[in-house]
C-alpha cells in the first residue's frame, strides 16, 4: 500500500510540476531573471505550495504517524549553518543555471531531451560525494572521542 501512495503522489507531483510550467527551463529561467523579462508567473505556483504546506506541515506536527500508519520524521533542528547555507546557494546556482531543480528534472527525464538527464546525472554525482564527504566527517569524528 505504501508504494502505491508513493507512486501515486510522485504522479500527482509531477502531473503539478508539467500543469504549472516548473518542467519548462526557460520559464524558471525567466522567473529568475530580476533584470530581464522577469516572469512572475510562478511565484502563484510557489505561494500555492507555500500555503499547501503549511496545512500539511501542522497536521503531521500534530499526529505522530502518517495516514498509513508510518512514523512522522519531521526536522527538528532550527539552527542555520555553513553546510545549509552553502547547499541552498548550490541548489539556486544549480537552478539558475540549469532552469532544473530535481522534481522537474526527473519529470522532464520522459521527454526524451538530453539536458534533464545531463542534469540529473550531475544532481546524482553531487549526491554521492556528499555521501562521500559525510561518510569521511563521522568515521574522522568517531576517532577523535
Amino acid at each position: 500500500m505504501q508504494v502505491l501512495m508513493a507512486l501515486f503522489s510522485g504522479l500527482i507531483f509531477g502531473i503539478g510540476l508539467i500543469i504549472s510550467g516548473m518542467t519548462d527551463p526557460s520559464k524558471v529561467i525567466g522567473f529568475l531573471d530580476f533584470a530581464g523579462k522577469w516572469d512572475p508567473s510562478l511565484v502563484f505556483v510557489m505561494g500555492g505550495a507555500i500555503l499547501v504546506s503549511i496545512f500539511v506541515f501542522r497536521f503531521a506536527a500534530a499526529h505522530p504517524r502518517t495516514i498509513l500508519g508510518e512514523p512522522i520524521k519531521l526536522p527538528t533542528t532550527q539552527h542555520i549553518d555553513r553546510r545549509l547555507v552553502f547547499g541552498g546557494l548550490t541548489f539556486g546556482v544549480g537552478w539558475g543555471l540549469a532552469g532544473y531543480c530535481p522534481g522537474p528534472a526527473l519529470a522532464s527525464i520522459l521527454t526524451g531531451d538530453s539536458k534533464p538527464l545531463i542534469f540529473t546525472m550531475a544532481m546524482l554525482g553531487g549526491m554521492a560525494i556528499f555521501e562521500i564527504q559525510n561518510r569521511i566527517f563521522q568515521s574522522s569524528t568517531k576517532k577523535d572521542s
